[in-house]
């Protein structure tokens, strides 16, 4: 009895001596062991993409391994339900994305509240979507396209990467904002969209401006405007959409979010190696080279950010009808 006295003393005295541990303490030990960072998109994509670029960073900084696990699926859905059910102990991150801003109003039923259940950490990237249509569509300008489908309701298809989607999203806020009677035809991915926009079976598509500009360049596609409140610089001379429909952006952005009740230290700490990251002359040379630009803010920020989304869009999604297929 007495051992067991003891060893329950010691026990108690190791408990009441983590929790008296402060939180810089805590936060120079961090990270003591390779961290995950989930990424809701499969390989090789602009999400991907962002995650290795800045987990390699994070890597480099901190001497752990940021490893990047892609778990597609469900509008990254699943990718955020394997987060919001880990520990909340900085060791278990999720790349967020427009998507994450979108499903909760898409979703008659999720098993999380996104702005409940993951804390935000740190903004990314942000980039532009393209509006562009087939050439052979008489329309050379944004008031052209606006003029033209005006004069032929329900006659202009317009592809998406598939309901709920950003190139969906963008063509129903699009569509909310103008009154045009525009045709939505989903596809499985942005892929085949594009090629069916190449081959004139669409005439419309709002696309991530990295994957249309080689065609762009090479006149195969016509792009009308970008879709964020500046224009690109990659396509200086492109105007941007809300030019001629104000009010109207829509970009194409990712961040980094962890369960909510992660120790605030940490948080702090991923936030300020990441706004680093995002100064570096050579990682801004990638993400340039992404048609895109830092995303540098504050949690409180990002916070921010990912409410005023989730409104935007639930507006949209209510306008459009969409539901998750």
């Amino acid at each position: 009895m007495q051992s067991t006295r003891r060893r329950l003393f010691y026990l108690a005295a190791g408990a009441a001596a983590l929790v008296a541990v402060p939180p810089m303490a805590r936060a120079q030990n961090y990270p003591a062991r390779p961290v995950r960072l989930i990424v809701g998109f499969t390989p090789g994509g602009a999400a991907d993409i962002s995650a290795r670029l800045i987990g390699q960073w994070l890597s480099e900084r901190l001497g752990q391994q940021f490893v990047i696990e892609n778990r597609p699926g469900a509008g990254t859905n699943i990718a955020t339900e394997a987060v919001v059910r880990a520990a909340p102990d900085g060791y278990t991150l999720l790349l967020v994305s427009v998507a994450n801003t979108v499903n909760g109003s898409l979703y008659d039923r999720l098993a999380f509240n996104f702005i409940q259940d993951v804390a935000p950490v740190a903004g990314l990237i942000r980039g532009p979507l393209v509006m562009e249509v087939n050439p052979a569509l008489p329309a050379r300008t944004v008031p052209e396209f606006i003029a033209y489908a005006r004069a032929n309701p329900g006659k202009v298809n317009a592809a998406s990467a598939g309901n709920g989607t950003p190139s969906h999203m963008a063509l129903e806020m699009f569509r909310m904002s103008t009154g045009l009677d525009i045709v939505h035809v989903p596809y499985r991915g942005a892929a085949p969209a594009l090629t069916d926009l190449l081959a004139g079976q669409v005439e419309l598509l709002f696309d991530n401006l990295p994957t249309s500009l080689e065609y762009i360049r090479a006149g195969k596609v016509r792009p009308l405007a970008v879709t964020t409140a500046q224009r690109a610089t990659l396509l200086p001379e492109l105007p941007a959409l809300g030019e001629f429909v104000p009010g109207y952006e829509v970009s194409s952005w990712f961040g980094i979010g962890a369960p909510k009740g992660t120790p605030a230290d940490i948080v702090a700490l991923l936030n300020r190696e990441i706004d680093a990251g995002l100064a570096d002359r050579r990682l801004a040379a990638r993400i340039a080279e992404m048609a895109s630009v830092p995303l540098p803010m504050t949690p409180a920020a990002f916070g921010d950010l990912i409410a005023a989304e989730t409104a935007k869009w639930a507006a949209v999604v209510k306008f459009s009808g969409a539901k998750a297929e």
